[in-house]
């Protein structure tokens, strides 16, 4: 009966399973590599405030990744939100400015869902070239208004959002772990996480079974944008400062790490836990590299080799099943 269930639990979470023995063998091999200064303090710190960043980003591209699309704009969407969010902070010196500056920069963000939501729902553009043509031009706005100079100098009530603690742990990775239970719940326990699963294996016997494609995708975007203005606002109160071209390098990387936790290029699967754990082993072979003294390009190289060899796990097992 328990190897039943055991069977039962390892078929139905395969991905995971695989995901979870790498992270524990790459934790291990860092760990006997570093001489145990991986488990430092200092380092599990470090780590806490670098992988919410490049974590949120990855749940923005979640989303539109589920329905079988993607959204290129998320990085240009966070450089526009970081943009306006620091222009109110340092021209409106009043207490409630933070407040002001934080609604308008995220509203900004859900302006860019809105038009990516549009076009590719209603009019039916295709999401790649939809979210490409937004970039371009939400990049060009975000220039238009900094001239590609730096905004800098923000208040510390602000800056305490990406270097400060709760009860301890780094506000950033309070807000990181937030929004993962956040979306979970979204996706596996309301209508829309459901549909979202559906439009992405079947479009069209979701639509006969009366639920609107089109609303679903709408929101679909308009929730990845709203995860890259959070994201805004992690990585501008983090490095005190924003412009137009922060974060260039993220984009390919959030396909990468939901692809390598399990997400279906092709939508209908991927869950927030293979996410999760994906970042989680990107970021540790990145803080290992970085005590080891290695070039941050081996650790890229050894991205993409457990991205090739993840694939080619699932893919093997599936044919042996």
């Amino acid at each position: 009966m328990l190897n039943n269930k055991l069977e039962l639990f390892f078929k139905k979470n395969i991905e995971i399973v695989i995901l979870f023995a790498i992270l524990l063998l790459i934790l291990f091999s860092i760990t006997v590599l570093t001489g145990g200064k991986f488990l430092k303090a200092y380092s599990l710190e470090a780590m806490a405030f670098q992988m919410p960043l490049l974590g949120l980003f990855a749940l923005a591209q979640l989303i539109p990744m589920l329905t079988g699309g993607i959204d290129l704009s998320i990085i240009s969407t966070a450089n526009l939100c970081g943009i306006i969010t620091a222009l109110i902070l340092t021209k409106l010196n009043t207490w409630y400015a933070i407040y002001i500056a934080i609604f308008l920069g995220l509203i900004s963000a859900l302006l860019v869902g809105i038009f990516n939501g549009l076009i590719i729902s209603y009019v039916g553009v295709p999401p790649i070239i939809a979210t490409l043509g937004s970039m371009i031009l939400v990049k060009g706005v975000s220039l238009a208004i900094t001239k590609g100079y730096v905004i800098s100098g923000f208040p510390d009530n602000f800056l305490f959002i990406g270097n400060g603690y709760l009860l301890g742990i780094p506000i950033p990775f309070v807000i990181f772990v937030l929004f993962n239970l956040i979306i979970a719940i979204i996706l596996y326990k309301t209508t829309l996480g459901i549909s979202i699963y559906m439009v992405g294996s079947n479009p069209l016997a979701t639509l006969f079974s009366g639920i609107n494609n089109k609303k679903v995708l709408f929101k679909s975007y308009l929730i990845s944008s709203f995860i890259s203005g959070i994201a805004s606002l992690v990585m501008i109160s983090r490095f005190n400062a924003a412009q137009a071209d922060y974060g260039g390098s993220f984009l390919l990387l959030t396909v990468l790490i939901c692809v390598l936790g399990g997400v279906s290029p092709s939508g209908g699967f991927g869950r927030v836990l293979g996410v999760f754990i994906s970042v989680t082993i990107l970021q540790i072979i990145g803080t290992g590299f970085n005590l080891l003294g290695l070039s941050s390009h081996l650790s890229n190289a050894l991205w993409g080799i457990i991205l090739i060899f993840v694939i080619a796990l699932n893919k093997l097992y599936s044919r042996i099943r």
